[in-house]
């Protein structure tokens, strides 16, 4: 198991637009609905349901707005999202991966498209990129959970495969068919986590220049700002450096 992680900047990142889509309690209401009309519509019953739960609670989601989430997909009155991934490579070369929940695929695969096409990337077919990702499970700990070494010998005892920590907090990586039991244990000593999902984790990173960073940086915005994108995954590297020029 690594603690410090070399996926510093990535982690960085993609902290910085959980909290900018978290802001949207549309797009959390809607994985929650999602999640509820999957499974069971109890979160002790649904692994997917209780991580989004957690997530939107994490978010300072209105307990009403929760259940009312839950609530549209019990009474099967709730839109059909379907689940895409879109692939395709950003400004340097840049892998990205895009998930997103839409009950409108032809508009989705418009928004994104022009995403790229407007913001150095091209969109590829499926499998484009993932090939050089890791589908697996993450959990987020804020900083306040505990030191590097008290959050490693909780992720170690609790099965986790790999941990990275940084002065904002912790990931923790462990298979995707252990998620939501590590995720259990972990709460036994650490609390309940910030955040329970499925991620993608680059096998290989590209560290990117000041004038590419800034380019990738905008087409993640932009793809982040659409309400159907839930998430977007990179295996970009910005140095230290380059991420203080940039703020």
């Amino acid at each position: 198991m690594a603690g410090h992680s070399k996926f510093k900047n990535i982690m960085h990142r993609k902290g910085a637009q959980d909290k900018k889509r978290s802001a949207s309690f549309s797009k959390l209401s809607r994985e929650i609905t999602v999640a509820a009309k999957m499974g069971m519509p109890d979160p002790d019953m649904n692994p997917r349901l209780r991580a989004a739960v957690n997530a939107a609670k994490a978010q300072s989601v209105p307990k009403d707005n929760i259940q009312r989430a839950i609530d549209k997909a019990s009474r099967g009155d709730a839109e059909n999202y379907e689940e895409i991934r879109y692939e395709g490579y950003g400004p340097g070369g840049v892998a990205l991966i895009v998930e997103a929940l839409t009950d409108n695929r032809n508009r989705t695969a418009t928004n994104v498209r022009t995403a790229f096409a407007k913001n150095g990337g091209n969109l590829g077919a499926s499998g484009a990129v993932s090939h050089g990702f890791e589908r697996l499970g993450l959990i987020e700990y804020g900083a306040k959970a505990g030191d590097e070494d008290t959050v490693l010998e909780a992720a170690i005892e609790a099965g986790a495969d790999d941990v990275e920590s940084d002065d904002e907090g912790h990931a923790i990586w462990v298979a995707m068919d252990a998620l939501h039991p590590v995720a259990r244990e972990l709460e036994k000593t650490l609390g309940e986590a910030v955040a329970v999902k499925l991620a993608w984790k680059p096998s290989l990173t590209t560290e990117v220049d000041e004038a590419t960073a800034t380019t990738l940086l905008k087409l993640i915005d932009v793809l982040d700002d659409d309400d159907d994108v839930q998430a977007v995954w990179g295996n970009y590297e910005i140095p230290d450096a380059v991420m203080e020029k940039l703020g």
